[in-house]
């Protein structure tokens, strides 16, 4: 009898096919990413609007959040759900609320069970299947370092033994799947580089790498698997900065392309290998609408012909993807 012999294409197949029983299926659905929430001429907005990948068409959910709230932070079980945590209501009401979008459908519900104490201007991240996270934020009167924890699929919330390496607020967030999130910059009464890594499953805390000057207000997203990234925010001013973190090293670079424009106070979603997208946000002068598209892996970039459905900023994104 003689050997197989697998064709390159074949040998691909297999992995791919290996890969999708160990659960890591490269061919899970990449469907569309989300910004949700958000302030627009001083008022606290419900609207979530949905980009649908690839083609990055976007329409407006007929159900937006369950009030209008800005300051808010988001995180996804691909595939399951997306939700959107924490923020400030009108009257500057700062709230617990943990909203779930269940995918396909984009139906929202509330969960009973919201976060462990009301905060606006947190960050967060998830391990997807298993768990997601928030991070620190700001109670009204103080800067906490909290990280609360909501295991998949039930959304039973726990609360990290070990939080932030410090108390801050206005934080960005990623995720190498199955390896670590990490939670980066911040305003501890002043402005912070500090990147903090919880590693998984443990949730286990360390500090990586810094971003490449003290920031906050910036948004993050990730390439499954190769690396995450962390888009623009406040310096002095607002910058147009994006700086990569290499996995597993979590080595750091600066793209030599940043944003189209200078902004802080933005949202961020990513497509799994494909792409990673920075929207709207506060220039300086005005909220924008633009929503900046970064192709992997070159990281080249581009600005979408339709941004989001309102000029907007404080808001959050989140992915099914």
């Amino acid at each position: 009898m003689g050997v197989l012999r697998l064709s390159e294409a074949g040998f691909v197949n297999y992995q791919k096919y290996s890969n999708f029983l160990a659960g890591n299926d490269p061919f899970s659905p990449s469907v569309a990413g989300y910004v949700a929430g958000g302030n627009e001429n001083g008022t606290e907005l419900s609207t979530v609007d949905k980009f649908a990948f690839p083609d990055d068409t976007r329409t407006t959910l007929a159900t937006g959040l369950s009030n209008g709230r800005q300051f808010l932070t988001a995180f996804s079980n691909p595939s399951v759900a997306g939700y959107v945590a924490g923020g400030q209501e009108p009257g500057d009401t700062v709230v617990s609320t943990v909203d779930k979008f269940a995918f396909p459908s984009d139906s929202r519900t509330t969960l009973a069970t919201g976060l462990s104490s009301a905060r606006l201007q947190a960050g967060s991240f998830a391990n997807a299947e298993v768990a997601g996270y928030v991070a620190g934020g700001f109670t009204g009167s103080t800067r906490i370092n909290t990280v609360d924890k909501f295991a998949f699929p039930s959304d039973s919330r726990t609360t990290l033994g070990t939080g932030l390496s410090s108390a801050r607020r206005y934080l960005a967030g990623f995720q190498n799947k199955a390896v670590a999130g990490y939670i980066a910059g911040g305003d501890t009464g002043s402005r912070v580089s500090t990147v903090d890594k919880f590693a998984f499953p443990s949730d286990s805390r360390s500090t990586t790498t810094a971003l490449s000057a003290s920031r906050q207000e910036a948004a993050g997203f990730f390439n499954r698997a190769v690396a995450g990234y962390v888009a623009g925010g406040r310096e002095a001013a607002e910058v147009s900065t994006v700086d990569k973190f290499a996995f597993p090293s979590d080595s750091r670079t600066t793209l030599a392309t940043g944003l189209s424009s200078t902004r802080r106070l933005l949202a961020a979603f990513s497509d799994a290998e494909a792409a990673g997208y920075a929207a709207g946000g506060f220039d300086g002068s005005s909220n924008v609408s633009t929503v900046d598209k970064f192709a992997f892996p070159s990281d080249t970039r581009t600005t979408l012909g339709t941004g989001l459905s309102e000029s907007k900023s404080n808001i959050a994104g989140f992915q099914d993807a």
